[in-house]
């Protein structure tokens, strides 16, 4: 775990810079397709978003989980939202059009103010992605000016 500190331009700024924000979906994409058939099954994109451990614990205090069936609803909600031609599978593109969406609405709901989070360093955290390439920004900046 790492700490970050992040307001809603860092990451409107990942979302905007279209080499870096499509280069992390399509690593992100390529690490959740385990049968590498390049698309995302229900299953797959499930086991993805267990790892978030949205049931596990609230503020750092375990809890009891939801009832199976309201999370089974909860993932079954959320494969749909993937899933924009309701193929049955999430293909590359919309997947990276949700995340899209996602960042950006995290970006708003960030607003101007800086905060420090504490996020995963697994790869493919994607604020983690966000803080790291306005990091990268601002070292070349004082680098170009030194």
């Amino acid at each position: 775990m790492v700490m970050v500190i992040i307001d809603g331009s860092t990451v409107r700024a990942f979302v905007s810079d279209e080499e870096a924000f499509n280069k992390s979906t399509d690593e992100a994409f390529e690490a959740l397709d385990l049968d590498r058939n390049g698309v995302l099954s229900r299953s797959e994109l499930r086991k993805a978003c267990e790892t978030f451990r949205l049931f596990e614990t609230h503020f750092g205090e375990d809890v009891a989980p939801p009832p199976p069936d309201q999370v089974s609803a909860l993932y079954d909600s959320i494969f749909e939202q993937f899933d924009c031609d309701r193929s049955g599978t999430v293909d590359a593109a919309e997947f990276r059009a949700e995340l899209r969406k996602i960042l950006l609405a995290i970006a708003d709901g960030l607003g101007s103010a800086p905060i420090q989070v504490a996020v995963e360093d697994d790869g493919y955290n994607f604020l983690k992605k966000a803080a790291d390439l306005e990091a990268e920004k601002i070292e070349r900046a004082i680098g170009a000016s030194s």
